[in-house]
């Protein structure tokens, strides 16, 4: 079963990080590994190696506190890296008794669970192994370790960027080129708002943090996959979705970011298929361990540019989160399927290319522009992506604009404001008519789809 970041791709000078990653050593805030240097599977041959790997889940349980005077040794119980001793114990037994072997586990705190990721012995059956776990009145969850892979398509635009001359209040050279900037009326909406103090979690491959239009945008950065900080910061999808989210406003390069004052907070759950490639992979246990992350972050929204089959963990996650206050934006997959992950679990805003009818399904849905999208690339570079994962970004930064305005929206109203400003079914969103809807901001949207716009910009 494969899972997809979207269809995003474009060309850009070649990267120099690594394609498929074995390692994850991970010590991560509320959501962490029970013991380091441990070997992932997902970068080794992520097909074979999935048919014999299943992620199990069972109730974190403290240890009892001791009694005065007793060993210190007691006091292990208190969720850590590793989790109580009567949660790694257990976990042990039930290794032994349906003859698996562990190779990791982590602790997610939120759902007060403790998560192992089993290896069936070879010729084992999958399914007759997680039939039994099932039955086990010890396990929570049971289920395949589930691989991802994008779902990429080449830009059709061969040329490098050059800047055009636009009277806009911006100056960003290439500002003018944004048609899906323009074509959501973002130049107008940032007269009242630009994001500021809304924070947003990108779950994806890693961003490059240094890139120009990045700087001062970009508060954390963790990483599931258990590469270097050279590694991330060579990640290209990543670094797509960032820029259209978030690129600097009036630094004098580039472009605009939709809420160009936002805090980014960057999880890594996600590796490059090839070298120098957009497409990328990740898997049950990278992606539960980065909304794990977010969920424990000051992250209003979590932007999810990939979708694939329905994940019960992952589902869990984004029910928790959801109950929580956290907005999840999540892109819809080519075929418009809507009954996976993220996008099929009910109060995530799904989000489709415009133009593209059979991406909208009936619930939670919006559109926005996902098809040759300027945006950043790692190394300081610009160039076109295209696919839902741009479009899921544009919505992304919408929102943050309206946060930052009325903190108290929830999805439901979100959805209602945004559904609102759309003239037609699988038209783009249009930012500016959501925030004038709200009651903020002086003056009219009249032209809002157009870059020539007059008025100051939020800062």
């Amino acid at each position: 079963m494969m899972v997809a970041i979207g269809r995003c791709n474009g060309r850009a000078r070649p990267l120099r990080g690594r394609a498929m990653l074995a390692r994850i050593i991970l010590a991560v805030g509320m959501l962490t590994m029970a013991h380091s240097g441990v070997i992932c599977a997902q970068a080794t041959n992520a097909a074979a190696a999935g048919e014999q790997r299943i992620v199990v889940a069972i109730e974190e349980k403290s240890d009892p506190i001791p009694a005065i005077g007793s060993s210190p040794r007691g006091y292990s119980g208190f969720t850590g890296y590793a989790g109580s001793e009567r949660s790694r114990a257990t976990s042990t037994r039930i290794a032994r008794e349906h003859g698996l072997t562990e190779i990791s586990a982590w602790s997610i705190e939120p759902l007060k669970l403790r998560c192992m990721l089993y290896a069936i012995p070879a010729g084992g059956d999958r399914e007759h192994v997680l039939a039994e776990l099932r039955r086990d009145n010890r396990v929570h969850l049971a289920q395949p370790l589930q691989e991802f892979a994008t779902l990429s398509v080449p830009s059709a635009l061969d040329a490098s960027p050059k800047a055009v001359a636009a009277t806009t209040p911006y100056n960003d050279p290439y500002v003018g080129l944004q048609t899906g900037f323009s074509s959501i009326g973002a130049a107008q909406a940032q007269r009242w708002a630009s994001g500021r103090h809304v924070a947003v979690a990108l779950i994806d491959t890693g961003i490059d943090a240094s890139h120009p239009d990045l700087a001062g945008r970009v508060g954390e950065q963790r990483d599931f996959v258990g590469g270097t900080a050279a590694d991330a910061a060579q990640d290209r999808h990543g670094t797509e979705v960032a820029g259209v989210i978030a690129a600097v406003a009036n630094n004098g390069v580039g472009i605009v970011g939709i809420a160009p004052a936002v805090e980014l907070l960057s999880y890594r759950a996600c590796w490059p298929v090839a070298r120098g490639a957009s497409p990328a992979r990740c898997n049950s246990f990278t992606l539960a361990q980065a909304l794990g992350a977010a969920i424990a972050s000051k992250a209003r929204i979590i932007n999810l540019s990939l979708g694939g089959p329905h994940d019960p963990l992952l589902a869990e996650l984004l029910d928790y989160a959801i109950a929580h206050g956290k907005i999840i934006v999540g892109a819809m997959p080519g075929d418009g399927n809507a009954d996976g992950f993220p996008v099929g679990t009910k109060a995530v805003i799904a989000v489709g290319s415009s133009g593209d009818s059979k991406q909208q399904p009936e619930r939670q849905s919006l559109a926005a522009p996902g098809e040759e999208i300027l945006t950043l690339e790692p190394g300081g570079s610009y160039d076109y992506a295209s696919g839902t994962s741009l479009a899921t970004a544009h919505v992304t930064g919408a929102i943050a604009l309206l946060l930052q305005i009325s903190p108290k929206l929830d999805e439901h109203a979100l959805l209602a404001v945004l559904g609102s400003s759309v003239r037609a079914r699988g038209e783009p969103i249009d930012a500016c008519l959501a925030l004038r809807s709200i009651g903020h901001g002086e003056g009219t949207c009249e032209g809002t789809r157009q870059v020539s716009v007059s008025g100051r910009l939020s800062q």
